[in-house]
């Protein structure tokens, strides 16, 4: 056996060789151990089967909600015990100048909406497809995220996989897509690209081509819920709708922190108008999906009619022949500027068109408190497009609900948002109706009995209007549930206040909860708000705990490693 240091030198040395060059190192060594007219001779080792050790990797992610960088950087623990030398790093942060240099990279990347990848990954996505290089020294290996419930499943970590191969890469191991529940895939992939890298050959590239991996299929149980509860929470004088909706469903069952997923049904209004004005026979029957269905039901039901993606204008305007400029628009808006030919026409673009997407709610009630029941809280999605008036789909369809009517809907769970132990002290940061999480959390916690201590921050636009779920929260103050409240109503004086600023004004108590072991959580929008949360966070870890800038960082990584930093935003 060679000592550390020679055999790191020896390995080097092999590493940066070429195939000729060891061929050479072969045979002198072979002759430099001849011994008294014998030879002791090494293996003859074919210069296609030597050994050549995989000593770094790189591993990138793209992530909206975190799940990527976590398997990240777990993987990058794992393959350091294995003796390999793991980078990690953001998509967003990655020097794009380094990626032809690369040789051996793995890529974590989650799906959003449409087939979208996450915001941060973008730069690095768009580069990718751009196709003005090549990276003919690439070994990667693509490990996708995504939900099976979304029609373009894990889309953007297979365009990835496609896109590197066509850029001149191989694969170490084939292309692995992971449904919510991960965990299991994702270890077995990564299992996989380790045993490829540490195989007995001069290269690492085990596949030449896309060999998806079979997929472990999450059956989502479909619950079928009675409407009890429909509230406007917001007052007269609000410019919003939030509603709060109970269903009732037997044998439900959910934590805090989980989300219930609804598939929104299209306003008959808008799709008898489409029929109209596309003149077709609404009881046709179409193939879609490997189903059979009428044309009416399909538009009802199945597909999305309203705010389309580019990429559907783009294939709309293909099928029809009409030049549409990149945009997005509905359906209807489409079929009156640009009318199709005929009804085969019209079919032929419907059932090219995505499935109706669930939406996502964070359940705003608790399995303790309210057994057998689940709580949402939606505000109505109000948008214009060209000086029209717009609804969201699935909001404004919520809106519409009937009391004692009944809704569909599956629970969605989210292991990476759990309430701490009982006895463990929590900060919630949950303007708007990133409340939700929180109702939750409280009501379990006033169940149960926990005894950590409860600290909400809570904001929106007016107190007299827009204070959801007040009565609640003013009585779990009352009691004790909650023992600190602070709340950030930024219209109702001439300069705007957030809950951001409001974590400012508490910043020296906030920072010893938070050196004392809480867990710190944000629920709500992403952008802005999450973001400017956190980037407070960091100043008052920063100011507080007299720390530089990259150790306030490390000390928030370090909480999200332990658990206590954790965010359900959208």
């Amino acid at each position: 056996m060679l000592a550390e240091n020679k055999f790191k030198l020896f390995s080097d040395l092999l590493d940066t060789s070429s195939k000729e060059e060891l061929i050479w190192m072969n045979g002198y060594l072979s002759g430099l151990l001849k011994v008294s007219n014998s030879v002791i001779d090494l293996p003859s080792i074919p210069a296609g089967d030597l050994v050549q050790a995989v000593n770094k990797i790189t591993i990138v992610y793209g992530t909206e909600t975190g799940n990527s960088k976590r398997l990240a950087t777990d993987f990058a623990t794992k393959a350091k015990h294995n003796k390999i030398n793991a980078k990690v790093i953001g998509m967003d942060q990655y020097r794009l100048t380094d990626l032809p240099k690369e040789e051996y990279l793995l890529a974590i990347i989650s799906t959003h909406g449409e087939g979208e990848p996450p915001i941060a990954a973008k730069k690095f996505y768009n580069h990718i497809m751009q196709n003005g290089f090549k990276l003919d020294r690439l070994k990667y290996s693509v490990l996708a995220l995504g939900d099976t419930s979304y029609p373009l499943f894990c889309k953007t970590g297979e365009e990835v996989d496609e896109q590197f191969s066509k850029l001149g890469g191989n694969r170490i191991a084939p292309l692995q897509k992971c449904d919510i529940e991960y965990d299991v895939e994702a270890n077995t992939w990564f299992d996989t690209v380790l045993k490829a890298l540490q195989q007995k050959t001069s290269s690492a590239v085990t596949f030449t081509e896309s060999v998806v991996a079979p997929v472990k299929k999450i059956g989502k149980q479909i619950y079928t819920g009675t409407i009890q509860t429909k509230i406007n929470l917001n007052d007269r004088g609000s410019n919003k709708e939030t509603w709060h909706i109970e269903f009732a469903a037997e044998g439900v069952q959910y934590q805090c922190g989980d989300s219930i997923g609804i598939v929104p049904e299209n306003a008959s209004l808008i799709v008898d108008k489409i029929i109209e004005v596309a003149n077709v026979d609404a009881k046709k029957l179409v193939q879609f999906k490997n189903e059979e269905v009428s044309i009416y039901d399909l538009l009802k039901y199945k597909i999305n009619i309203v705010f389309l993606t580019e990429r559907l204008v783009k294939q709309y305007a293909e099928i029809t022949g009409h030049d549409i400029p990149a945009t997005k628009m509905d359906l209807l808006d489409l079929l009156r500027i640009y009318p199709v030919k005929d009804a085969a026409q019209f079919e032929t673009i419907i059932c090219k068109m995505n499935a109706v997407s669930p939406r996502l709610y964070t359940i705003a009630s608790s399995p303790a408190a309210h057994e057998g029941e689940v709580h949402i809280v939606a505000v109505k999605d109000v948008y214009t497009v060209n000086d029209i008036t717009k609804f969201g789909l699935c909001t404004d369809y919520l809106s519409q609900l009937k009391v004692n009517g009944t809704q569909r809907f599956f629970v969605q769970t989210n292991k990476r948002f759990r309430l701490p132990a009982a006895e463990k002290d929590m900060i919630m940061v949950g303007p708007g109706t990133g409340i939700a999480a929180f109702r939750s959390f409280l009501a379990e916690r006033d169940t149960t009995g926990a005894t950590g201590r409860n600290w909400l921050f809570f904001g929106d636009q007016h107190f007299a209007s827009d204070f959801l779920y007040q009565t609640e929260i003013q009585n779990w103050f009352e009691t004790g549930v909650l023992s600190k409240i602070n709340l950030a109503f930024s219209r109702d004086q001439h300069y705007k206040i957030y809950v951001q600023h409001k974590m400012l004004q508490h910043a020296a108590e906030l920072y010893e909860w938070i050196n004392g072991g809480a867990s710190f959580f944000i629920c709500g929008k992403k952008d802005p708000m999450s973001v400017d949360v956190e980037k407070t966070l960091l100043q008052i870890i920063e100011q507080q705990g007299n720390k530089t800038s990259e150790e306030a960082h490390k000390y928030l990584e370090l909480m999200e490693t332990e658990g206590r930093y954790e965010l359900d935003v959208y």
